[in-house]
């Protein structure tokens, strides 16, 4: 290989490297910040290709998307006294990376100082509520109160506000398990004083049972003993008018159920032969 072709061919590959760190590609979801020795020299928004002085100038990207921002939860006094952690999530994006990296420099810097912000709109505005107000429609106000605090702190940083929300607000552990335990007392005070009713009812229902049944026992007896009265009365008139026609066979028939009744299974009895109790066992003529 001859001389003149080797320094063409190291020519070449220079000239490759020389605009390879001169040329840069800008994506669509980024922007892009020239620096020259740690100074911004250049903003670029748009996506392609673009320019720098390789070894002297160097880039740093900003996303352009909408981005989140979560700082960890607040616990806030509310008005009435009772305290709860207040979760609250922000959505931005950056318009200005310039005014960005100037303010904060970096995302995570930017994380940790605009979630102080919010929070701290979060707990001025929550602070001046009650529990009751954040479970109606008043927590609408709230939020456009917060949300205005915030957007109005955003372009000092470079950044668009694009939504912000309170997650869920929940009690601090302690303050739950007491509410818990409270709760659970006023069930078991509730489930005790059913319990009272239900047996109070209870007793009343069986004391007019009872008592419905006293009556309705007492009202049979009285109608079974009329019914037995009225009965053994007709029975007796008959046995009269049956006397009456047959004394002789009234006789007969007394006897015989005297017999039944005193004869009866496993009866003894010591009687004279000629007692007139058997008067009918006697041969007739």
């Amino acid at each position: 290989m001859s001389k003149k072709l080797i320094a063409t061919l190291v020519l070449l590959v220079g000239f490759g490297g020389l605009l390879s760190g001169t040329l840069f590609k800008v994506a669509e979801p980024v922007q892009a910040i020239v620096f020259q020795f740690g100074d911004p020299r250049r903003v670029i928004t748009e996506p392609g290709l673009a320019w720098k002085i390789p070894f002297i100038q160097e880039v740093e990207y900003f996303d352009k998307r909408i981005l989140n921002l979560d700082p960890q939860p607040e616990e806030i006094l509310l008005a009435d006294q009772k305290r709860i952690l207040v979760d609250t999530y922000a959505r931005y994006r950056i318009i200005d990376p310039l005014k960005f990296f100037q303010s904060v420099r970096f995302e995570r810097a930017f994380v940790q100082r605009f979630g102080s912000v919010l929070n701290a709109a979060v707990r001025d505005s929550v602070a001046k509520v009650e529990m009751i107000d954040l479970l109606s429609d008043k927590r609408i106000d709230v939020m456009n109160e917060i949300v205005e605090k915030v957007r109005q702190a955003a372009p000092q940083y470079g950044v668009t506000l694009v939504d912000v929300r309170i997650g869920r607000t929940d009690l601090p552990a302690q303050i739950s398990q007491n509410v818990f335990d409270r709760m659970r007392t006023d069930r078991v005070q509730v489930a005790n004083r059913l319990r009272a009713e239900g047996e109070e009812i209870k007793q009343r229902i069986t004391a007019e049972a009872e008592r419905e049944k006293t009556v309705i026992l007492a009202e049979a007896r009285r109608e079974s003993n009329v019914l037995r009265g009225e009965g053994d009365a007709q029975r007796n008139r008959i046995l009269g008018s049956a006397y009456g026609q047959d004394p002789e066979f009234f006789r007969f028939y007394r006897s015989m159920e005297a017999y039944r009744e005193a004869l009866g299974e496993g009866t003894s009895m010591v009687l004279s032969p000629d007692s007139e109790f058997f008067t009918y066992f006697g041969s007739r003529k």
